[in-house]
């Protein structure tokens, strides 16, 4: 369904408001026929508004508008009127101006991968059903049932279409961004290797390398491609598996005999700094910095480690606390130390307690399992191939023994765009971050 213009104009005319009808001296015609014009283009705008939200999911173009409004905005909204809440909103989603930054950069582990594990020699993969059972193209490579939460972030920023992932983006896909995210990936180059084939933080920086020189030959010049990239945001979410798949597992790796919590934090943060310095120099200038989660309320946690399989393991929260405190205090190094920087932390540990403890003021009912695993909790071993999922999966917190569903990839993402508490992220949200 598509609007004509030519009725439209025919419907105008038919109103009298042309402008030849209204002479100097003919305000009462004026005011008489305000109206009926002003309905006219109203309901034109009510209707295009309507097709664009038949066209989009409740994630994305929905998502986006609940996510603009936030408390505060609300005495604003309504002093502009109807007219300027309408603005608002278009400009607000980004029907109006497009996409609010030129391109996404993503940078990650198994929590934000979208394939890029796929077709390398490694266990950590979700390229199989009943993963992406929820995702429209089905499994492609995603930890989740449906979208994860950097492809939410990617809608609310206006995206209309999805970051590809590093293993297949080509030609000028690149200058929308990239996905760099591997499962199993750390900041410490052998995090995760009893899993196999992984991408650490490394080698996604040097992948990242490769695209700014395919940028530069699009653009035409360094110039160009440094103002370019200069605009864009970049996700960074590592750290995760520095302490699921490295320190927390002691018969594997000697980190934990080595280094107390505070050392590790402190060796992991010093190498972290070196490569996010490397990414500066390779132009990313707003960063944002994610925490590492609750990797202690996880469905595998409390298969193996609660009492109870409903309280939080502490001694696996504690040293991911002393991580995250450091990361945010990085943020404040690279902004006051590197010119045109602006990175912000995302405290995903913080938003993520907030989901658990209040889990039924956004819907959830299940906490502590797993929609899709074996054993306690659906903790024990993760979610296998073909295996059936729970069907109420929009009340489930977690997808399998690690990672959180779509419907809580929404929350936290939703979060993470438009703070909803002044510890959500640190010292503005993505949403601030792109209108620098």
């Amino acid at each position: 369904m598509f609007i004509d213009a030519r009725e439209l104009n025919e419907a105008t005319n038919s109103l009298n408001c042309k402008s030849d009808k209204m002479g100097p001296t003919q305000l009462s015609y004026l005011i008489s026929h305000l109206a009926p014009c002003l309905l006219l283009y109203i309901l034109a705008i009510t209707c295009l508004a309507s097709l664009i939200t038949a066209a989009f999911t409740s994630s994305s173009l929905l998502e986006l508008i609940k996510a603009s409004f936030t408390s505060s905005s609300i005495p604003e909204l309504a002093q502009m009127g109807l007219f300027g809440v309408i603005f608002a909103l278009f400009l607000g989603t980004g029907v109006a101006h497009g996409q609010q930054v030129p391109c996404y950069f993503v940078f990650g582990d198994s929590l934000v991968d979208n394939g890029n594990n796929n077709n390398i020699a490694s266990l950590a993969r979700a390229n199989y059903p009943p993963y992406g059972i929820d995702f429209p193209q089905g499994p492609t490579g995603r930890f989740s049932n449906g979208l994860t939460t950097t492809d939410v972030t990617a809608q609310l920023l206006g995206f209309n279409q999805l970051i590809l992932p590093y293993a297949t983006a080509s030609g000028r896909q690149i200058l929308r961004g990239v996905n760099y995210a591997s499962a199993a990936a750390g900041i410490r180059e052998e995090t995760g290797q009893q899993l196999g084939a992984r991408i650490p933080f490394g080698g996604q920086i040097e992948n990242y390398r490769n695209t700014v020189n395919q940028v530069i030959a699009l653009l035409g010049d360094e110039d160009s491609a440094a103002d370019y990239l200069s605009k864009c945001i970049y996700s960074v979410g590592m750290g995760n598996n520095d302490y699921l798949n490295n320190y927390f597992m002691p018969a594997l790796y000697s980190t934990s005999r080595q280094y107390t919590p505070q050392a590790y934090a402190d060796v992991l943060i010093q190498q972290y700094t070196r490569q996010l310095t490397q990414l500066y120099n390779l132009g990313a200038r707003k960063v944002a910095l994610i925490g590492v989660g609750q990797i202690g309320c996880s469905p595998n946690a409390l298969a193996q480690n609660s009492p109870n399989g409903a309280t939080c393991v502490q001694r696996l929260n504690q040293p991911i606390q002393i991580f995250n405190s450091r990361l945010r205090s990085l943020v404040d190094y690279f902004n006051n130390n590197f010119q045109g920087a602006a990175f912000i932390y995302v405290n995903a540990y913080g938003i993520f307690d907030d989901l658990i403890s209040r889990p039924r003021a956004y819907g959830f009912t299940v906490t502590n399992v797993g929609c899709c695993g074996v054993g306690r909790n659906n903790g024990q071993i993760t979610c296998l191939p073909y295996q059936t999922p729970c069907q109420n999966r929009r009340q489930y917190v977690f997808w399998d023994a690690f990672h959180p569903t779509e419907a809580a990839n929404i929350v936290i993402a939703r979060r993470s765009y438009a703070a909803q508490s002044s510890s959500d992220a640190y010292p503005i949200d993505i949403r601030r971050l792109a209108q620098l």
